[in-house]
């Protein structure tokens, strides 16, 4: 089959993403979101590149991007986590104004 088919879809994926950080400057989450549907369609590029030109190492390189996603999603949320707590909202503009350093 045509390598252009299975590219379409994580570029397509790739840009939705791109919209979403990019448009999206009020909530943190779906920023979040946003981040991690970008790896994933990168993810999605290695693996289906990897398959159609028979080499292992994006397959291997998919998997060390999907641990770092998941890493970075965990460590993010438990920030949020605290954040809300200590502060009872997640507001990104009035973020700036509590945190220093």
């Amino acid at each position: 089959m045509n390598l252009l088919i299975f590219h379409f879809v994580p570029i397509s994926l790739f840009f939705v993403g791109l919209l979403g950080i990019l448009f999206n400057r009020k909530n943190i989450l779906l920023i979040l979101m946003s981040l991690e549907l970008v790896l994933l369609s990168i993810n999605f590029n290695l693996f289906t590149s990897s398959c159609f030109l028979d080499d292992s190492f994006g397959q291997l390189f998919a998997v060390f991007v999907l641990t770092v996603a998941a890493a970075e999603s965990s460590i993010g949320l438990a920030i949020l986590v605290i954040y809300y707590r200590k502060y009872g909202n997640i507001v990104i503009r009035l973020a700036h104004s509590g945190l220093r350093g």
